[in-house]
């Protein structure tokens, strides 16, 4: 599942830097496309492996309400921002925020009613490991260090 959420999140934006404008709420949400679906534990199976599912590109335009559009490949979601529980997305505030995460704690909810200032504080395995690509979407790429892996 690890795997295969890294890999199509590379895939979709392989140098980290795409993003989802809202222009309500002033915010640029990072273009992880596995990320608010991750808490689903059941993902889906190619062949006898269990691989992460995902959200479609609609997921990113709230202009697709209502058009019946499938915006996850396997799971439950039927909005666009719409986070599983457990789900989660990190936003650049605009207002000057600086960059944010929010994780939905119950049931479905869409991130663009929810804040980084109100919503209950992520556990701290939330916080992006070192190395990661949410780690690394906070640092401008000239601080990023090159892999010694040979």
């Amino acid at each position: 599942m690890t795997f295969s959420h890294e890999l199509l999140e590379m895939l979709a934006d392989p140098n980290i830097n795409l993003c989802a404008f809202d222009e309500a709420n002033k915010r640029l949400y990072a273009y992880e496309v596995c990320d608010a679906v991750e808490a689903d534990p059941l993902g889906y199976k190619i062949g006898k492996v269990t691989v992460s599912d995902f959200v479609l590109p609609g997921w990113f335009e709230p202009t697709h309400v209502g058009k019946n559009e499938k915006l996850a490949f396997k799971s439950k979601v039927t909005k666009p921002f719409q986070l599983l529980q457990g789900g989660y997305i990190s936003y650049f505030d605009l207002n000057g925020g600086g960059w944010q995460q929010l994780t939905a704690q119950k049931g479905p909810s869409d991130a663009r009613n929810m804040s980084a200032q109100t919503s209950p504080a992520a556990p701290w395995t939330a916080r992006p490991r070192v190395g990661s690509r949410r780690e690394r979407r906070r640092l401008p790429k000239n601080q990023w260090l090159t892999s010694t892996a040979s």
